[in-house]
């Protein structure tokens, strides 16, 4: 199992580029499913998660392969077998993203509960009840999904009303609605820029749709996909990312291609910390050579702070002048990076789902391990502000997400070693 060698180093300087969202490539590889003919992907991150579909596809006789660095060419012409094991279900939660598409183009599709990291209890019954709304029907059996579309083997369109804000089943309904008959109205849907994204890839196969990016969205359903070559967005939480570990080590780092208009939440938590951020059409420049402040958060669905960037800004607070109180909304099991952090010497409280974050003045290299996604990136910024050498164990989970991390931090100038 590989680990992480992160020895502290100073300031980071430099340019890196952003790859392709890993929270919209996934469902744009699964809308592949709805076309019965080839569609081409580009700007797709090499990521455990993008390697997972390509075998899930390619298990259910889906003929899929990244043919270059970034490009993906899938061709569902050929699909088979409408069903999602466990094995490969079970290390990614977002493989239940088949379901919706599966049940609309093959009529029928039996998918495993997913899994993934650990970070909270997410159940798939928003999934289940739009996919009800729209005439299927659906049992739980063994550990599985298995829907079936109604007689006459389409989907029928429906208004569907989300009890909570869901990303997931909003993607899931989205797919699922292109090819039923008649209108579909998702409302309380999720806003994300990922929505949108695979909402303009549903859009360049022949879907339509509008009101993406808005909390209802409407799907005039059609009787085909067709074929199209589409570009997944640049990754906002990995951009966060790199712009959170510039600010907490200082320096001055540059993000290309990055998606400026979907950070606004991150980039003013950035300027309140005391970091200078500018804007160059699709690329934003980040540094800081004062002080660093603590800023407390709150996280919600977008277009507030993201979840997905919590830990990463609890990195910062724990090296910060002051105290940041940092409250998380959305998964009630999303702090476990904080008793790996205190490791290293933050000094943090958690009360239910705050923590209060003290800043010190210098954390000290130590042996930690990663226990999710977004805590496995915490942990490497924590670990470049140490002093000394800090060995992040379990990185697997940062291999889910992050492409080549490790390389792009060299790049700006860190010290990190990956060990097998």
């Amino acid at each position: 199992m590989d680990k992480l060698l992160v020895t502290g180093n100073g300031p980071l300087r430099g340019a890196v580029r952003i790859s392709g969202a890993k929270n919209a490539a996934l469902p744009i590889l699964c809308s592949s499913i709805l076309v019965k003919g080839p569609v081409t992907f580009n700007n797709v991150p090499q990521l455990n998660d993008t390697r997972t579909i390509e075998r899930l596809l390619n298990r259910m006789g889906i003929t899929a392969a990244r043919t270059e660095t970034h490009r993906f060419e899938i061709d569902a012409s050929t699909l088979t077998s409408p069903v999602a094991d466990y094995d490969l279900v079970k290390t990614m939660r977002a493989s239940v993203l088949v379901l919706g598409p599966l049940v609309a183009r093959w009529s029928e599709a039996r998918v495993s509960l997913p899994g993934g990291c650990a970070i909270g209890q997410r159940p798939v019954d928003q999934h289940l009840k739009g996919l009800e709304a729209l005439g299927a029907t659906v049992t739980l059996d063994s550990g599985y999904i298995h829907a079936k579309a109604p007689a006459g083997g389409r989907l029928k369109g429906a208004r569907i009303v989300f009890d909570v804000v869901t990303v997931g089943g909003t993607e899931n309904i989205l797919m699922a609605a292109t090819l039923a008959t008649g209108t579909t109205i998702i409302e309380n849907a999720a806003r994300e820029p990922e929505i949108v994204d695979l909402a303009n890839c549903l859009i360049a196969m022949g879907a339509q749709i509008s009101g993406a990016g808005t909390d209802t969205i409407t799907v005039v359903g059609v009787e085909n996909l067709h074929s199209a070559t589409y570009r997944v967005m640049s990754d906002r939480i990995e951009a966060g990312t790199f712009a959170c570990a510039a600010a907490a080590v200082g320096g001055e780092v540059t993000l290309l291609d990055a998606p400026v208009t979907s950070m606004e939440a991150i980039l003013d938590k950035l300027r309140e910390a005391g970091c200078t951020i500018g804007v160059s059409g699709q690329n934003i420049s980040i540094s800081r050579t004062g002080s660093l402040k603590a800023i407390s958060t709150k996280t919600a669905p977008y277009p507030a702070f993201p979840t997905d960037m919590q830990a990463q800004i609890m990195a910062m607070n724990v090296v910060a002048e002051g105290t940041a109180v940092m409250t998380e909304n959305i998964f009630e099991n999303r702090m476990m990076h904080v008793s790996e952090l205190t490791r290293l010497g933050a000094s943090i409280e958690v009360t239910g789902n705050t923590a209060i974050v003290h800043g010190v003045k210098q954390l000290k290299g130590a042996t930690v391990m990663a226990t999710d996604l977004r805590a496995s990136a915490c942990l490497v910024i924590a670990g470049l502000c140490a002093s000394g050498q800090t060995m992040i164990d379990r990185i697997y989970h940062l291999d889910r997400g992050y492409e080549h991390i490790e390389d792009k931090l060299i790049g700006l100038g860190a010290t990190i070693e990956r060990i097998s």
